[in-house]
């Protein structure tokens, strides 16, 4: 049986680990707030923006002077995979769940014969596949999703996305991020930025979208300086959705953490409560067959 002496600092310890992950679901709670307003704000623009620039590509589709970095390269041999994770941990499963995803994306592409290159945002994800992947990583930008999400950082890498496409370095890229849906609810999602492939939503609309819009110089001129403003846009809000998904994780892990605290100092207690009374007990026991020896 542990001594009484150790329970009261294991009491003690456990109550001091409350105070601390209360503290984080507080924080997180009030980052989360800004960071949801965020994301959700960025959402229409970036969905317009893409809408317009798949209704361009769509009309265009069958002209000579189509862009290639809208409909990526006929070679499709190496992918560009764009990881997008947290730059601190405590925050449950996002981290693990981003990680998976990439592996298995890695682990089908490479079934497939192709090769991959990665750029990292958040080191997390980065700590986790740097060593089976250290030859195929291009850049990783770290500590950036501990701060304000700026409008240059999704820019910095748009260029360097493009730069790299144009020296040959990939033929298709695709963007992996987390979704916020809600504090409890991150869903890990992939999209494509290289080529540029809509969704099952869109396509249903499609002719209409066309019908709605008329471009002036004309489509191709308008693609070439619309393109790569909208995978800046797109990077963007896939930042913001993750740094939102990343406080819900964080909130809903210290949530859950601060309750296993209080579980856990209610049954410390229980059991130093009853180890004192069988100390106290024993000792009443010794005081009275003392007693009646004498």
């Amino acid at each position: 049986m542990p001594r009484l002496k150790d329970l009261r600092n294991r009491i003690s310890s456990v109550k001091s680990t409350k105070k601390i992950t209360s503290a984080m679901k507080m924080v997180a709670a009030a980052k989360l707030r800004k960071a949801q307003e965020n994301a959700l704000q960025a959402r229409p623009y970036s969905e317009k923006l893409f809408n317009i620039v798949r209704t361009l590509v769509s009309s265009s589709s069958q002209n000579s002077n189509r862009p290639s970095l809208v409909f990526g390269t006929e070679k499709n041999i190496t992918e560009l995979l764009i990881v997008c994770s947290a730059d601190r941990g405590l925050c449950g499963g996002f981290n693990g769940s981003v990680v998976r995803y990439t592996r298995e994306k890695i682990r089908k592409l490479h079934s497939q014969g192709k090769k991959t290159k990665i750029i990292f945002i958040g080191k997390k994800a980065f700590q986790a596949l740097k060593r089976e992947n250290s030859e195929n990583i291009i850049k990783v930008f770290s500590d950036v999703t501990n701060k304000v999400i700026d409008f240059n950082l999704a820019k910095e890498i748009s260029d360097l996305i493009i730069s790299n496409f144009d020296e040959g370095t990939f033929d298709s890229c695709n963007l992996i991020y987390t979704q916020f849906n809600s504090a409890i609810n991150q869903e890990v999602k992939e999209k494509s930025l290289v080529p540029l492939v809509a969704d099952d939503d869109g396509l249903e609309n499609k002719n209409s979208i066309q019908q709605d819009y008329h471009y002036e110089p004309d489509e191709e001129n308008i693609l070439n300086n619309v393109v790569p403003q909208n995978l800046s846009v797109q990077l963007f809000t896939a930042l913001l959705e993750s740094v939102a998904s990343e406080q819900g994780a964080r909130m809903t892990a210290m949530d859950n953490a601060t309750r296993n605290a209080n579980d856990m100092i209610d049954n410390l207690t229980l059991f130093y409560n009853r180890s004192r009374q069988a100390v106290i007990t024993k000792e009443l026991i010794e005081i009275i067959s003392g007693a009646e020896a004498i």
